[in-house]
């Protein structure tokens, strides 16, 4: 009986230690069980308002079924106009069927994804959810004189206090949500990062031909990294001694050619190509979680996202710590040489062996007049431990509850 009971917990904290490294939710999951909300769950993914969602806690989803989507699609908005009306109907509190007919007052103000993005205008970006006569929950944006467009059908599923997910009768209007909204290709790519912490980076940019590599990429999808001010500062002095073609190249490695959310950056970690990919030019660096952090990694630095700029398909624009440094550019820390072998003692039967020196460090690229840059001896080599570290640390607390458990046998 012992055992079994020890295994049993055993078990127990098996479970619960490794669940809580899983997502608590995933709303596309949760809604792929109702083919009648397939159109909904379709344009979460599609303008990855999804990841959004599972990256936040205390959430409630408003979702519209296949007929009342077929509304809002005869509208013929773009999809970031799509990802503004669909943002309207994800709500930043909890709000179950039980929560809905009990609100204080009869009343509500519910704050959305929408007013989160900062894309909304005045109060535009607010719900009003009314609890009226009959037992019926009514939806209403803050911005809509207050007329009750959608009302409570179902509570489709709920997991209490982290997501829940209702059903609505109809597509929440607003003039201010469906508005047009300029395409990335549009804006001044240059003065988002300026007005972001990153204006040492965009005025080098902008006096430099890899602008144009930047601004046409963005129609495919672009990912642009950008070194804070004081990171590009103290890089400039560097920077200065490359070649024309060096500093082209350095400012075209920080943009990646496809459009990646931060959730999704964390779901595909790896080896990514640049936008100075070229041939035998690989220009690539290593995307990585660190814990709760992401990192990008080259041979010579990493560099840890600090800012989510700008996030709207097909652009994504991230702040970083420190500027990514390509070997291609510059050298790598030369290996030391090999101690040499202690040579025999005279009274020893063993002949003593030839020594060889080492052979001379590579020379660097034509492109590398710089050496590598100064920082900490961490930052100067990738780290291929770090994605590990975390889940080892659990696997170790996991030996020991075991080690534990049976000791008391």
């Amino acid at each position: 009986m012992q055992l079994r009971h020890a295994t049993a917990v055993a078990v127990a904290v098996i479970v619960l230690l490794f669940s809580a490294t899983s997502n608590a939710h995933n709303v596309t999951r949760i809604l792929a069980k109702y083919p009648e909300f397939s159109t909904f769950n379709h344009y979460l993914s599609e303008t990855h308002l999804a990841d959004d969602i599972n990256q936040r806690e205390t959430i409630t989803v408003c979702a519209v079924d296949n007929t009342g989507m077929s509304d809002l699609l005869a509208k013929h908005l773009s999809i970031s106009g799509i990802k503004n009306v669909l943002s309207l109907h994800v709500l930043l509190d909890y709000f179950d069927a039980k929560k809905l007919h009990q609100i204080t007052n009869g009343t509500a103000l519910a704050a959305t994804m929408y007013q989160a993005t900062g894309s909304a205008a005045g109060s535009s970006g607010f719900v009003n959810i009314t609890d009226l006569k009959g037992g019926k929950v009514g939806f209403s944006p803050q911005d809509n004189s207050g007329v009750i467009h959608a009302t409570f059908v179902k509570s489709v599923d709920e997991i209490p206090y982290n997501i829940s997910v209702i059903q609505i009768s109809n597509v929440l209007p607003s003039t201010e949500a469906e508005a047009p909204t300029p395409t990335p290709s549009q804006q001044n790519l240059t003065a988002i990062m300026s007005s972001h912490g990153c204006k040492v980076f965009a005025e080098t940019l902008l006096a430099n031909p890899a602008e144009k590599t930047f601004e046409d990429a963005v129609g495919g999808g672009l990912t642009i990294f950008c070194p804070g001010d004081d990171a590009m500062k103290n890089f400039l002095p560097k920077y200065k001694n490359l070649t024309a073609a060096g500093k082209q190249s350095l400012l075209e490695f920080h943009g990646m050619p496809v459009y990646q959310t931060l959730s999704g950056l964390k779901s595909s970690n790896g080896l990514t190509n640049t936008l100075a990919t070229d041939g035998a030019n690989k220009y690539d660096f290593t995307v990585q979680n660190d814990g709760t952090e992401v990192t990008v990694k080259t041979k010579l630095v990493t560099a840890k996202i600090v800012n989510n700029i700008f996030n709207e398909q097909p652009l994504a624009i991230f702040s970083l710590n420190k500027v990514l440094i390509p070997e291609e550019l510059f050298k790598l820390a030369p290996t030391p040489a090999p101690a040499p072998a202690p040579e025999a003692d005279a009274d020893s039967p063993t002949p003593s062996k030839k020594k060889h020196k080492s052979p001379p460090a590579p020379a660097a690229p034509s492109d590398s007049p710089a050496d590598s840059p100064d920082g900490d001896p961490a930052d100067q080599t990738a780290d291929n431990n770090g994605s590990v570290g975390y889940n080892g640390g659990r696997f170790a607390a996991v030996i020991l509850t075991l080690w534990f458990v049976f000791s008391q046998l």
